[in-house]
């Protein structure tokens, strides 16, 4: 009987729908799941994929269908349950047998896993496309040793999306590299999606248009620069009806986000690398307030409600301008962020490469990373901001995310991811900034010391001092 090519262990929404897409590009896939059930049920209902598809219903089963070398593909919850498959597999299988975790782990965990397998071979890979994305061809993001990554590379890059003949799927470092890429992709992925939200608020509360209406104005930017998966979807959701009120689904929808830690994680990450991601952590926040509802709700009764009519002081071509400018900065603040981890863990990540593989497949694909992949291949190690195109994109644009901000301030409309990329944008165009004052308090009550603009050399003291 013939052996599987590769192996997918876990047959969950995102694992079913990556074995489909494995199989519908002609390989054979042996695949397994905790739940014997599962696995037959996946067979059965695999249609003509079927025959490509060996159902096991052990692990020894599982790992005796695959050719050797072995390359098993890990689709289980992040944290624990990844260490204890890898533990249960490697008892099971030879030295050179190849695991792949492609759950949302945390890069730690994924570098710690890699050296924990010495010799033995591990990758860790970003996977971004939800379940239509791994079903039909996600982004894929490789991690670990690059002779690892080139074994399976014929498969991921089959697999993965396409972009005008390129497949979105590349190694980008060793150890956990792939796995941060991915976390700083959620990262951007929150903002851009908080960003939505608080102009979704204006029109709704601050203009006062209906969902219906709202759906119109985000299909209009979706055939415009702001083109992309998340604007598209927008729409839909907007414009959706509850099956069983008919009322607009989104009048419905509890105002409460969920998440599930990799936006967290890549705040948390920037603070120690001390490459600031201001947007990304105002969205970080925003979900965590949104969960806040009976204190909102108290909030509400005792200081009144916030949203006041802005009564013709926005436009909504204003509106565009503040999303344009706002998705440009979240965008130049992530990749910051990689270049700093580049740097910091000796990666050497591919930035052009990384827009490259986000313009289709993933979560946060859009019509601007085709120019972000120029502008970084044209300057790796400089600020998107201050490229060409995106510096005058944001000169075009940026008075109409300063006009949001203030007149959603001045009306009571929570911004706070719009807000803090002006404020980021205001602070990365000031040559003299404030810190100067930071620095004074700083020695005055711990004698830390400070630089002065008019001689060099560092440690020097207030009167205070004296």
């Amino acid at each position: 009987m013939s052996k599987s090519e590769i192996g997918l262990l876990g047959l969950g929404t995102m694992g079913a729908a990556l074995a489909l897409n494995i199989a519908d590009n002609e390989f054979d896939i042996a695949v397994y799941n905790r739940t014997t059930q599962v696995t037959l049920d996946f067979k059965a209902g695999a249609g003509d994929l079927s025959d490509r598809i060996t159902a096991t219903e052990t692990l020894e089963k599982f790992v005796g269908a695959l050719s050797t070398p072995r390359a098993i593909i890990l689709m289980v919850p992040a944290g624990d349950a990844v260490d204890q498959q890898i533990a249960a597999l490697r008892a099971l299988l030879n030295d050179d047998d190849l695991i792949i975790d492609a759950g949302n782990a945390n890069f730690h965990d994924t570098n710690r896993r890699a050296t924990e397998a010495g010799d033995m071979p591990f990758l860790g890979i970003g996977v971004s496309g939800g379940e239509e994305g791994a079903r039909f061809g996600p982004s894929i993001m490789g991690g670990g040793n690059r002779a690892s990554w080139d074994r399976v590379a014929h498969i991921l890059t089959a697999i993965a999306a396409d972009h005008d003949g390129t497949p979105c799927a590349t190694w980008m470092g060793e150890e956990g590299a792939g796995h941060f890429v991915k976390a700083v992709h959620n990262g951007i992925e929150y903002a851009d999606m908080q960003m939505i939200a608080e102009v979704y608020g204006i029109l709704r509360d601050g203009i006062g248009m209906d969902s219906a209406a709202i759906a119109a104005v985000f299909d209009q930017w979706n055939a415009g620069p702001l083109a992309s998966y998340l604007i598209e979807i927008s729409a839909r959701v907007a414009e959706a009806k509850d099956t069983k009120t008919g009322a607009p689904l989104l009048d419905i929808i509890t105002d409460a986000a969920g998440q599930k830690g990799t936006g967290r994680w890549t705040a948390i990450e920037a603070q120690h690398l001390g490459a600031p991601v201001p947007a990304i952590e105002a969205a970080v926040a925003a979900r965590n307030l949104s969960a806040a509802k009976d204190l909102r709700k108290r909030g509400e009764d005792l200081f009144g409600a916030a949203p006041q009519p802005l009564n013709g002081a926005l436009t909504v071509d204003q509106l565009e301008q503040a999303l344009i400018a706002g998705k440009i900065i979240c965008y130049a603040q992530g990749f910051t962020m990689i270049s700093a981890a580049s740097t910091q863990f000796g990666w050497k990540l591919p930035l052009p490469e990384i827009a490259k593989v986000w313009r289709a497949g993933c979560i946060i694909r859009s019509v601007m990373l085709d120019d972000m992949a120029t502008a970084l291949t044209e300057a790796p190690d400089q600020n998107l901001m201050l490229s060409g195109k995106f510096a005058e994109d944001l000169k075009a644009n940026h008075n109409g995310l300063r006009q949001v901000v203030a007149q959603a301030s001045l009306h009571g409309l929570a911004v706070p991811a719009l807000s803090s990329s002006l404020a980021y944008f205001d602070t990365m165009r000031t040559h003299r900034g404030t810190a100067n004052m930071l620095q004074g308090q700083r020695d005055y009550f711990g004698r830390h010391g400070f630089e002065r603009l008019d001689r060099d050399g560092k440690g020097f003291h207030g009167p205070w001092a004296d």
